[in-house]
């Protein structure tokens, strides 16, 4: 009798459904699906594909609204959205860049190296599987604070991961974010974005049609690493002391990963697959019941076929297993033997595991014996729906009473100015090149702008100088103000860190992290978060092609700030006529976009100077964004520079646009704002730094004006130092110094 045949025969067996993460309503439901109890391969795979991090089963009843939004972007039709590994957008001259973001923070902080590396490693392989070539990655991260032993732990480890497998890989990190705070310490958060580049015939979705057609399993064999991996860790708390689970963090070779994207090309470009996975999280059970359900709906898996590096792992083990580098193909049977010689070629193993059925199940045998027999829809997509309650905590007025505005604030020139070496060397602003020079930027030769500039910009055809731009933003003290505010301002920094650049923004991928579901306050700065990003893509007109969501990112009782990191993808027709972030030449005037207000609330100064977080965030202007970038865009070849006004506000500005090219400027606030305080540390949004030729100066005030933006003529560059109306002059070499030690010292 084979394990299925027995599972009905004995319906009262322990099964041990708790210890692998389900409730007993679930354990309930999956006995209802199968009239019978599981079998231990099909608990197994019930377990990790209704994980929260694979089901989103508290998640998904708010991420609905983002399919409501328009499925055009501003020049063209988005090709793949929401559902697929990755979304795909078209950008112009027949080719479409897919991109995504997503964590792997729970095994980072269990294992920062391998943890980061194969964050990097799965992003990569989403990309690949949408049918394009890899072209870039970045990197989002948030950390403790920068005196804590453990963030001396981690951060150097997920620092060298994400360097490791990206640059042996050969692909160039273009940008990302290193923020500290005290609620990240315990949970840090890895979040990893890849961009690809394909034409648009070349696309691939990921499902098994055709009925006989061959599921071929290539690329790295399968290991005892990262059973239940990231699928059991991301769906927890942590507390005081770690994971309660710790299962094994999955381990990368990105050498083998580098093989495997090149054979995989090979095989798309000789039209061999009718449909293809990639293996990440739930391994084998997620791409054999995803690319089923997708399909015709039934497939029959040999599982002893599976190349195993660990002879005596069991089926349960083998399809729980997140070992890293392995792909799924469907192949027409007449294609199996080229597809195979491929494969050969690049030397990855490739093996034949099953065929596309017309039965509507999964099958998987062992060794002869039926050991799952499974609805594949019920695993990859039936899995529980969640209606955590959520409710606005009573906290949040009290919260939202304190603002800063009412702080001592510095008035005389020497404070304002210790003010601002102060902030420059905080670590949040301070120069992020410990971490990003261990980081390839300009690998592959089409790198244009990178880290330390506004967005990550690519060439992407060395013929005409298409390009595309990248920028992932969020602050999440200011969502813990106000969610629904919080993620449309990390929305518009983004979108507007695209634009400076002179890139058209098209698209948003997203990676929402957050605390536990189980807590209502949590769940309602979620809901809030998705609301708020949802209306400002309706406005904006951008659509979210997909994204992912990390829950349980808190440590005991302490939640993480909520964490929106959205990343916006632009497109620029020549790479050649973009516009730096910095400073180029002197005698050029120097004017700021947008409108100064009172607003300190969350500010770098007030986290900095006081450990305060309280108050309301800066007010969001959509409309004022969107004019604000369309004015940008527009000015391409008339600014000498254009750098984003954020976080620390115009004196921050200055100091970032300054210092890359040692070009100073002797600035005047008196038009900025009537307190030089607030003029220099304010965070109000819709502001942007330029600079143009005495000779533009007309034509673009002409361009601003018909656009609506308000300009205040503030100075003009040049010089050695940063010099702000009678009030202090900062030589460079001395803000320099205080810009580029914080991190050496910390970390050395």
């Amino acid at each position: 009798m084979d394990t299925v045949a027995l599972a009905a025969t004995d319906p009262g067996r322990d099964q041990p459904w708790a210890d692998l993460g389900l409730k007993a309503d679930e354990y309930a439901r999956i006995r209802e699906i199968l009239g019978r109890r599981p079998t231990s391969s099909e608990l197994a795979m019930y377990s990790v594909m209704w994980s929260e991090h694979c089901s989103y089963k508290s998640s998904k009843v708010h991420l609905r609204q983002f399919g409501e939004l328009p499925q055009e972007t501003p020049v063209g039709t988005m090709l793949a959205g929401i559902g697929e590994n990755a979304g795909v957008i078209d950008v112009g001259q027949g080719y479409a860049v897919t991109f995504k973001v997503e964590s792997h923070n729970h095994p980072s902080y269990v294992e920062p190296y391998q943890g980061a590396a194969t964050g990097v490693g799965g992003i990569v392989r989403d990309i690949l599987a949408m049918g394009a070539r890899p072209v870039a990655v970045m990197d989002p991260l948030r950390f403790g604070p920068l005196d804590a032993p453990d963030t001396h732990r981690v951060l150097p480890g997920i620092v060298a991961g994400v360097g490791g497998y990206g640059n042996c890989l050969g692909l160039p990190n273009i940008g990302g974010e290193a923020v500290f705070d005290s609620t990240y310490l315990g949970n840090p958060l890895v979040n990893a974005l890849c961009v690809g580049v394909l034409r648009h015939e070349d696309l691939h979705l990921a499902k098994a049609s055709g009925v006989g057609n061959q599921v071929i399993l290539y690329g790295a064999r399968t290991g005892g690493d990262g059973i239940g991996g990231v699928s059991v860790l991301a769906s927890e708390t942590f507390d005081a002391e770690g994971p309660a689970k710790r299962p094994s963090v999955q381990v990368g070779d990105p050498f083998m990963e580098k093989l495997l994207i090149e054979c995989t090309l090979e095989i798309f470009a000789a039209g061999l697959v009718a449909g293809i996975q990639d293996l990440g999280g739930a391994g084998l059970s997620c791409a054999t019941s995803e690319l089923a359900s997708a399909g015709d709906g039934g497939m029959h898996v040999e599982l002893d076929r599976v190349p195993l590096r660990d002879s005596t792992l069991a089926p349960e083990e083998i399809l729980m297993s997140e070992s890293q580098e392995r792909m799924m193909a469907v192949v027409e049977p007449d294609d199996v033997e080229a597809f195979l010689a491929i494969c050969a070629k690049w030397d990855v193993e490739a093996v034949v595991v099953g065929e596309v059925t017309d039965t509507g199940r999964l099958h998987i045998d062992w060794h002869g014996e039926r050991v799952v027999d499974v609805p594949p829809r019920s695993v990859a997509h039936d899995g529980p729906t969640y209606q955590r309650p959520f409710a606005r905590p009573d906290s949040m007025d009290v919260l939202q009473a304190d603002g800063a505005e009412a702080l001592p604030r510095p008035s005389s020139g020497a404070d304002l100015r210790s003010t601002v070496l102060r902030l420059a060397a905080s670590p949040n602003l301070c120069d992020k090149s410990w971490i990003t020079d261990q980081y390839d930027r300009y690998v592959r030769g089409n790198t244009v702008l990178a880290q330390p500039a506004d967005s990550g910009m690519i060439r992407i055809d060395e013929q005409t100088n298409l390009g595309v731009s990248v920028a992932t933003d969020c602050n999440g003290r200011f969502a813990r103000l106000d969610p629904y505010t919080g993620a449309q301002l990390a929305l518009a920094e983004s979108y507007r860190n695209v634009a400076t650049g002179g890139a058209r923004p098209l698209a948003v991928s997203d990676c929402l992290n957050f605390g536990s579901p189980e807590d209502p306050a949590v769940m309602w700065q979620f809901a809030e978060a998705c609301r708020g990003l949802k209306d400002g893509c309706a406005e904006l007109g951008i659509p979210v092609t997909g994204g992912n969501v990390s829950l349980y990112n808190q440590t005991g009782e302490t939640a993480i700030l909520p964490t929106p990191v959205v990343a916006v993808l632009g497109v620029i027709d020549d790479v050649t006529r973009r516009t730096p972030s910095a400073f180029t030449e002197a005698a050029h005037r120097v004017l700021l976009l947008g409108e100064t207000r009172e607003e300190l609330s969350g500010s770098e100064w007030a986290h900095v100077v006081h450990g305060h977080l309280g108050g309301r965030p800066p007010a969001v202007s959509l409309e004022g964004e969107r004019a604000l970038a369309e004015l940008l865009r527009e000015s391409v070849g008339l600014l000498s520079s254009a750098h984003d006004l954020s976080d620390g506000g115009l004196a921050q500005a200055l100091v970032e646009a300054s210092l890359p090219g040692m070009v100073g400027a002797k600035v005047s606030l008196a038009d900025v704002h009537d307190d030089p305080f607030v003029a220099l540390f304010s965070e109000s949004t819709g502001r942007v730094l330029v600079t143009v030729p005495d000779g533009q100066l007309t034509r673009f005030a002409s361009l601003a004006g018909r656009h609506g933006v308000p300009v205040t003529t503030i100075g003009t560059t040049g010089g050695g130092a940063i010099e702000v109306d009678d009030l202090f002059t900062l030589a460079l070499l001395e803000v320099r110094s205080a810009w580029t030690a914080t991190l050496p010292a910390a970390l050395a």
